[in-house]
């Protein structure tokens, strides 16, 4: 196509006359639109290149005759145009790169828009993770706050003074020392009397022959005789059992008491440490204190109405919020009585309303609260009847518990008094106490001192270990000891029925 471009443009040649002789016609110089239309629009095999032969030897001859005059001329258009033709195709290039370049930039663009937006994401997850922690941080210190409060909480109260453990022991030991003795039965009492005298009639007999010839003698002591002793053990033992009985009753009354104490005591430490942190409560609340929403608003100064007449007006201005505050101040403190009369009378209006509200207000918290002060007595009273009405089931209960009770052990008095033969046989073990008896003896041999819940739980593990042949031994025992008992009580039986018939028929 740049060929074709380059190409002079041969005009066709002018008529011929007489006595003059050939001249070429001067060649065009093509402009710029003109290139661009041959170098776009021209094909590879354009009618230029593709001449026919036959007229390409007019052409050459046409061409060598006017050669030497215009061949300068020619020079100078062709390298115009070669100039032309590269200034459109580097113009191109740049467009080219120019537009490479915008999309390069688009792409840039596209890619640092989303690395903003998760930056942003980022910073909002950032901050909303460190405003959870400022609250929790928050929390934390109010509860610090409350903790070291209750610290300082110091009941008023005087406790009742505890025994503690080595006192209890200590206790015991004091008892066991100055407790009183038993009274010694008769046949004691009388061998302290005749000790002596056996003693002089056998003074080489010791300790052992001595007890062996005082019990000879009191076996010949005649009823009369041992009388004054048992009578003296009698009155020895009423005056020991009613002494213990007194310290019984001594014992139950303190502990009793002791128990009133501790409940008071306990009773008294709520309601001081309730109290207290009430107090704590009421002091977190003055620091944070809520507003009430039905509250009325405190009226404005006549500064304050002014002010905010003029404030409108000197935003207007484009003034900033410190300069509205300086050019108000200023100008009420400029201005005469007489300008500041309608405001103070505004003023006056907005207090006068306020107290009225205040007093409605005041009114209704005063109703409020009595209302509330019914209502916890009211249900202070229901709270009573309730904790009455549960005592009044409980002591019901326990008295039909009691009454139970008392019923069972008669009823069980009256079988007993009824079924107490001596000559009737006796059920037979279980297969388990028989296993059980065998295993508590070997038990104790091998752990001397072991409690009895710790061995009776090793017999329960052993009987569960045994395997079902060791087991069926001790079944047939039972079994063998169950028809036993069963042919005892067919004869037991029968022998009962023959005595009965016996007594009817007596």
């Amino acid at each position: 196509m740049a060929a074709i471009a380059e190409m002079p443009v041969v005009a066709d040649p002018a008529p011929t006359r007489k006595g003059r002789s050939r001249k070429a016609l001067k060649q065009k110089n093509p402009s710029l639109s003109e290139a661009n239309i041959i170098a776009g629009t021209l094909p590879e095999s354009s009618p230029v290149a593709a001449l026919p032969p036959e007229n390409s030897t007019g052409k050459e001859n046409h061409e060598s005759l006017s050669q030497p005059k215009s061949q300068k001329k020619t020079k100078k258009g062709t390298s115009k145009a070669k100039q032309q033709s590269s200034e459109v195709s580097s113009f191109e290039k740049e467009l080219q790169e120019m537009q490479e370049q915008l999309e390069k930039l688009k792409l840039e663009k596209v890619q640092t828009e989303e690395m903003l937006k998760a930056r942003e994401e980022s910073l909002k997850q950032k901050e909303e993770e460190l405003e959870m922690r400022d609250r929790e941080q928050e929390k934390l210190k109010i509860e610090l706050k409350k903790l070291q409060k209750m610290k300082e909480f110091k009941p008023t109260m005087a406790f009742p003074i505890g025994i503690s453990l080595k006192d209890q022991e200590q206790e015991k030991k004091d008892k066991k020392k100055s407790a009183r003795k038993k009274p010694s039965p008769p046949y004691v009492l009388w061998c302290k009397d005749q000790w002596n005298e056996v003693k002089k009639a056998n003074p080489d007999a010791d300790f052992k022959e001595m007890s062996n010839l005082l019990a000879a003698k009191w076996k010949t002591i005649t009823a009369e005789e041992k009388k004054p002793y048992e009578e003296r053990y009698q009155a020895e033992k009423e005056a020991y059992l009613k002494i213990i009985g007194n310290e019984k009753r001594e014992h139950e009354a303190m502990k009793l008491l002791e128990d009133e104490q501790k409940q008071k005591t306990a009773m008294e430490l709520l309601e001081q440490y309730l109290q207290f942190k009430q107090e704590a409560e009421k002091d977190n609340k003055k620091t944070k204190k809520g507003k009430d929403p039905l509250k009325p608003k405190q009226p404005m100064s006549a500064y304050f109405i002014f002010a905010n007449e003029r404030r409108a007006a000197l935003f207007a201005e484009n003034k900033n919020v410190l300069e509205v505050a300086r050019i108000t101040g200023e100008e009420w403190k400029n201005m005469t009585e007489k300008q500041k009369a309608p405001y103070e009378q505004m003023a006056l209006k907005s207090k006068e309303k306020y107290m009225q509200e205040m007093e409605l207000y005041k009114q209704k918290k005063e109703e409020e609260a009595a209302n509330l002060k019914k209502e916890e007595e009211e249900l202070m009273k229901l709270q009573k009847q309730e904790a009455m009405q549960l005592l009044k089931k409980k002591e019901k209960t326990e008295t039909l518990i009691k009454k139970t009770k008392e019923k069972r052990q008669k009823q069980k008095k009256e079988k007993g008094e009824k079924n107490a033969d001596p000559n009737k046989p006796k059920k037979p073990a279980s297969s388990f106490l028989l296993f059980s008896k065998e295993a508590r003896k070997n038990l104790v041999e091998e752990r001397p001192g072991i409690t009895n819940s710790t061995l009776n739980a090793l017999i329960s593990v052993k009987w569960k270990e045994l395997s079902e042949v060791e087991k069926q031994i001790w079944n047939e025992k039972a079994a063998e000891a169950m028809e036993v008992y069963k042919k005892e009580m067919e004869a037991y039986n029968k022998k009962v029925a023959a005595e009965e018939e016996a007594n009817n028929k007596n």
